[in-house]
C-alpha cells in the first residue's frame, strides 16, 4: 500500500511564501509535517495538536511573540504565524532557536480569515494525496500533483502567475511568484475570490462568454492593469472551471499548447475531487457509525478519524418540527453543515457525520461543559431560524467510552425534541428525570400497559362531562397545593377552583391529603400529558 502523502512546512512556504507569509525567526525545516491550524486564544488552552500551525492574531512586541513561540513548543506546534513587521531580535530568535518552532511574518493587509482559509486548504489538499491509484503513481506526469502542484508547473511553463478559479470566481488553487501581478491578482488570492467589480467587468467585456465559447484560450486586455489569458476547464460538455494566468502579451503556439494540456489535467483533478469529496463524505461517516456503535473495529475507526489521542464528547443535533415539512430536510442538511463548520474552527479533529435523520458529533475536549458552551454558542448562532437541537454524552476518557457518550447524547436529544424541557441544549445529567419518564413512557406504550388510577378516571370523566378536572388537579399539584397562585393559573375564582378540588378528589377517588396518592397522580399527568 503507498504510503498517503502528508503536508510539510516547505511546501507551505513554496505556496504562500511569495504572497502571504515569510520566514522571519528560526529555521524552517521543510520537511517537518504540519497537521493542523490553531488560533491562539490568551483566555483558553488549545487542544494540543503536535505539528500545527498557531496563527498568534493580536500578538505584537517582542516579549508578546517570544511567549506565544514558547507556548506553541509546550503544543508541539511547528510553526508560529504573527502580523509583520515582527521585532526579531532579542527575545524571538532566543525563543525560536531554544524552541526549534519557526516564526512566520504575515504580510500587512491578509486578514487572518484569509490565511485561516488557505492553511486549511492546502493541508485537506495534501491529504487527498496524487491524482490516481497506486498503479498511476510511478509513472506520473509533473502535472499529475493536487491543484497547486498544478498551477505552480503551469506558471512555470507559462512563466506567470497562476489562479484556478470554478465559475463563480472562487480560487480554487494558485502558484508562487502572485507579486509578480498587479493588485487586481493579489486581493484575488488574498480573498480566494475574484473581486465583484472585476467579475462584473469581464461580464460587461464578454470575456466570460468568449471563454466558454472557445476551445482554446482567450486573450483578455483593459479589465486589470496586466493582460490575463484564460481558459476554460471541461469536463465533456460541461464547464467545472478556468486558468487564469498573468501574462506581458498573447501566448506563443507551445505556450498555448502547454495551457490548453493543463486544462485538460485540471478538469481530472476537478472531477475527482469532486468525486473524492462525495467518496471522503461517506467513508468519515461510516467510520464516525463504526466509533459510535463500539465494538471491534471502533478503536481503528478512531485513529483513522483522528479521535484516539484526547478526551471528547458527542453531541446529537437534531431539527424539530412536523417530519414531513418539504423543507425540513434541507434545514436538517443546512444546520449539519454549519455545526460540521463550527466544530471544526473550535478543534482542527472534530467529525461529523447525518446518520438516520441525527447529525453526530465527536468533539474532542476537557469537560462536557465545555461542549455544552459550544452548542450553545452556535444554537445561539443560528437562532430562530432553523428549530435545532442539541443533546450532549458525557466526557469519554477513550474511544471505547464514545459509545456511551452517544446513547447519553441520543437520550438528551429525545427529552428536548419531545417537548419536555424548554431547552435546546442539554447533556443527559441536565434532563435525566425527563429522560427515565420518556423511556417508562415507551415502557407502557410497548406492553399496553396503561395503569388505571385517579388520573385515568379522571380524564374519563372530563371526555364524558367536558369538564376540566384534570387541568385543575394538575394546576394543584404545580403550585404546591397554592390554591390562590393555582386558580390564577387556570382563569377561575379562588372559591370555584376550591369547589372544582373538592369534586374532583370525589370523581377520582384521590386523597390529596395522602403524599404517596400526590406523587402517583404527578407521575401519570407527566406520563400522558394532558390533550391540548
Amino acid at each position: 500500500m503507498t504510503e498517503q502523502p502528508r503536508a510539510v512546512l516547505g511546501r507551505i512556504l513554496d505556496d504562500l511564501g511569495s504572497t502571504l507569509i515569510e520566514v522571519v525567526a528560526g529555521e524552517a525545516d521543510p520537511v517537518r509535517t504540519v497537521t493542523g491550524v490553531l488560533i491562539q486564544d490568551p483566555l483558553d488552552e488549545p487542544a494540543r495538536l503536535p505539528g500545527a500551525v498557531v496563527l498568534g492574531v493580536g500578538v505584537y512586541g517582542a516579549e508578546p511573540v517570544a511567549a506565544l513561540v514558547d507556548r506553541a513548543a509546550g503544543l508541539g506546534a511547528a510553526a508560529v504565524v504573527v502580523r509583520a513587521p515582527v521585532p526579531v531580535q532579542g527575545p524571538v530568535a532566543e525563543a525560536a532557536a531554544r524552541t526549534g518552532v519557526t516564526v512566520l511574518g504575515l504580510t500587512p493587509g491578509a486578514s487572518w480569515a484569509q490565511v485561516a482559509a488557505l492553511l486549511r486548504s492546502l493541508l485537506a489538499t495534501d491529504e487527498l494525496g496524487t491524482v490516481g491509484g497506486p498503479d498511476e503513481a510511478d509513472g506520473a506526469e509533473p502535472l499529475a500533483g493536487d491543484l497547486f502542484a498544478l498551477a505552480n508547473a503551469t506558471a512555470g511553463l507559462l512563466d506567470g502567475p497562476v489562479t484556478v478559479e470554478d465559475r463563480s470566481g472562487r480560487v480554487l488553487a494558485f502558484s508562487s511568484r502572485q507579486d509578480e501581478g498587479d493588485d487586481a491578482r493579489i486581493a484575488t488570492v488574498l480573498d480566494r475570490q475574484v473581486p465583484t467589480e472585476k467579475l462584473r467587468a469581464l461580464e460587461q467585456l464578454g470575456a466570460f462568454q468568449a471563454l466558454y465559447r472557445k476551445e482554446g484560450p482567450v486573450y483578455v486586455a483593459g479589465v486589470s492593469d496586466k493582460p490575463r489569458v484564460a481558459i476554460a476547464v471541461r469536463a465533456g460538455g460541461e464547464i467545472l472551471g478556468s486558468i487564469w494566468v498573468v501574462v506581458d502579451g498573447p501566448l506563443s503556439e507551445d505556450r498555448t499548447q502547454s495551457l490548453q494540456e493543463a486544462a485538460k489535467v485540471a478538469a481530472l483533478h476537478l472531477l475527482r475531487h469532486r468525486t473524492g469529496e462525495d467518496a471522503e463524505r461517506r467513508l468519515r461517516a461510516d467510520l464516525l457509525a463504526t466509533v459510535l456503535e463500539g465494538g471491534t473495529h471502533a478503536p481503528q475507526a478512531a485513529v483513522r478519524l483522528g479521535l484516539s489521542a484526547q478526551p471528547a464528547c458527542v453531541l446529537a443535533l437534531a431539527v424539530t418540527g412536523e417530519p414531513s415539512a418539504p423543507d425540513r430536510v434541507a434545514a436538517g442538511h443546512r444546520v449539519a453543515e454549519a455545526l460540521a463548520l463550527h466544530l471544526a474552527a473550535i478543534h482542527p479533529r472534530t467529525a461529523s457525520a447525518s446518520l438516520r435523520g441525527v447529525t453526530y458529533a465527536v468533539l474532542p475536549t476537557s469537560a462536557d461543559e465545555q461542549a455544552l458552551r459550544v452548542a450553545e454558542a452556535f444554537l445561539g448562532r443560528v437562532g430562530d431560524r432553523v428549530p435545532a437541537v442539541i443533546g450532549i454524552g458525557r466526557l469519554a476518557a477513550r474511544p471505547a467510552e464514545l459509545r456511551r457518550s452517544r446513547t447519553d447524547a441520543d437520550r438528551a436529544l429525545r427529552v428536548l425534541c419531545s417537548g419536555r424541557s424548554r431547552r435546546r441544549s442539554a447533556r443527559l445529567s441536565d434532563v435525566y428525570a425527563a429522560s427515565l419518564l420518556e423511556e417508562l413512557t415507551d415502557r407502557i406504550a410497548a406492553e399496553d400497559d396503561v395503569p388505571d388510577g385517579p388520573v385515568v378516571r379522571l380524564r374519563a370523566y372530563d371526555d364524558r362531562h367536558h369538564t376540566a378536572l384534570t387541568d385543575t388537579l394538575e394546576a394543584w399539584l404545580g403550585t404546591f397545593g397554592d390554591v390562590t397562585a393555582a386558580a390564577a393559573a387556570v382563569h377561575v375564582h379562588p372559591n370555584t377552583f376550591r369547589y372544582r378540588l373538592k369534586r374532583l378528589a370525589e370523581v377520582a377517588g384521590l386523597d390529596l391529603d395522602d403524599p404517596e396518592a400526590r406523587f402517583e397522580a404527578m407521575l401519570q399527568l407527566r406520563l400522558a400529558p394532558p390533550r391540548s
